[in-house]
């Protein structure tokens, strides 16, 4: 039996995949997560029933399903993880596969696609989608670990100083990392600069 942890924050998707899954005599979903956050402390848990595996969406709130399969590949690396997404963005791919996930499928495969992958994904497999990976290998991140965490807060909003007090680092090099980010994107700005790394998947 295949112990299944789901992570989607859409409501309806959430409980038709949940029902849909449960359907099958070799899978059984434990729990039915909002968010990254709620997956993991169930995980966590160890009152909880154990879990096999991982279906996860990436944007949800509070903590994403590539920050989720992270914490697990160090937390817990004997979970499997799936990524069932919307976002064919090579920078996903990537990032994911560097967390550790072992299969990536869209949203709009067919049920019994996502059924074998499962599967395979249990049995210690790993499924991508095709069409996914030509462009997530010829595609390279150009930025660096410190300039997508820099992003990252600057997408939220934060001013140099916010970002520098987080990452416990000096105003003057926050705004060298901001300031090579939108060289190497050719943009603008620091909001210009987030809005393409996270088009592109590497935020």
């Amino acid at each position: 039996m295949i112990r299944l942890l789901i992570a989607e924050d859409q409501a309806l998707l959430l409980s038709t995949l949940a029902t849909l899954l449960n359907l099958e005599t070799d899978v059984h979903v434990v729990h039915q997560a909002a968010n990254g956050k709620e997956a993991l402390d169930y995980i966590m848990d160890e009152n909880n029933d154990a879990v096999d595996l991982v279906l996860t969406d990436i944007e949800m709130p509070h903590m994403t399903g590539i920050e989720l399969a992270q914490a697990i590949q160090k937390q817990k690396p004997e979970i499997n993880v799936i990524i069932l997404t919307t976002f064919s963005r090579a920078g996903y791919l990537r990032r994911a596969m560097d967390a550790g996930v072992k299969g990536y499928l869209l949203k709009d495969s067919p049920s019994d696609e996502l059924l074998a992958a499962i599967r395979k994904v249990a049995n210690g497999g790993k499924v991508i989608a095709p069409e996914l990976l030509q462009d997530a290998w010829m595609k390279q991140d150009p930025l660096t670990d410190k300039e997508i965490k820099a992003l990252r807060l600057a997408k939220e909003g934060k001013s140099t100083e916010q970002i520098a007090k987080t990452l416990h680092l000096t105003s003057g090099t926050i705004r060298n990392y901001l300031s090579s980010a939108c060289s190497k994107l050719n943009a603008k700005n620091r909001v210009e600069a987030a809005r393409i790394a996270h088009q592109k998947g590497w935020l």
